[in-house]
């Protein structure tokens, strides 16, 4: 029934290794267990806001917040896809495609973050491959963008490898410390000779009109 009321729910982005499915409050507390158990090594940080160090019971409370918060707030100016990743029917990561006013701009950014035990395996590469599928061809896209934290090499070979190219950097203040920020941007043609055909969406016409695209 939950369908019915929120269509992003029936969102499905698959490949031959993987499935991206829209977060749902069960797929946001498996989430929030993944997250405690470990995203990377302590001394690390990748993300802007470090909320990946709170403690479990507040990761618990927290967590779902974070994902109810975004889905409230979801309208054509402004939206956020957190697609909760599936590996053999087990929740690995997550892959984010977010943007404000994309019917305007068609411009689309990514973020994504992977339980520990799950990386190194190639799996990084397969979901960023998905929701650029996701972004230019379910949704029309001109451009995708992203940016990684210049002590994350291997966020930053990732992008290379899907065809980004680099786009400066800023400096940004990550838990009182400025840290260089890279920014890479991928254009539909670059993305074009590296399409792949095995990349399926299912569930995303009735999700059109949330995002202003039902034209």
């Amino acid at each position: 029934m939950a369908d019915l009321h929120w269509p992003l729910y029936a969102l499905r982005i698959c490949t031959p290794r993987i499935e991206l499915r829209y977060t749902d409050d069960e797929l946001a507390r498996t989430l929030a267990e993944l997250a405690i158990e470990g995203i990377h090594p302590p001394e690390a940080m990748p993300f802007s806001i470090p909320w990946s160090r709170q403690e479990p019971d507040v990761m618990r409370r927290e967590y779902p917040k974070h994902v109810w918060a975004s889905r409230a707030r979801t309208c054509a100016e402004d939206w956020s896809l957190k697609l909760a990743v599936l590996l053999d029917g087990e929740v690995v990561g997550v892959q984010d495609a977010f943007a404000k006013h994309f019917p305007v701009t068609r411009q689309f950014e990514t973020g994504s973050w992977l339980g520990q035990r799950f990386q190194g395996r190639g799996i990084g590469a397969e979901m960023r491959a998905a929701v650029l599928h996701l972004g230019f061809v379910g949704l029309g896209a001109v451009r995708a963008v992203s940016g990684a934290f210049e002590d994350n090499p291997a966020s930053a070979a990732l992008s290379h490898k899907l065809g980004y190219t680099d786009n400066g950097w800023s400096i940004e203040n990550r838990e009182g410390t400025p840290v260089r920020l890279q920014h890479f941007a991928l254009l539909r043609e670059e993305w074009e000779p590296r399409r792949r055909d095995d990349i399926t969406i299912s569930g995303l016409e009735p999700c059109l009109r949330i995002l202003g695209l039902d034209g």
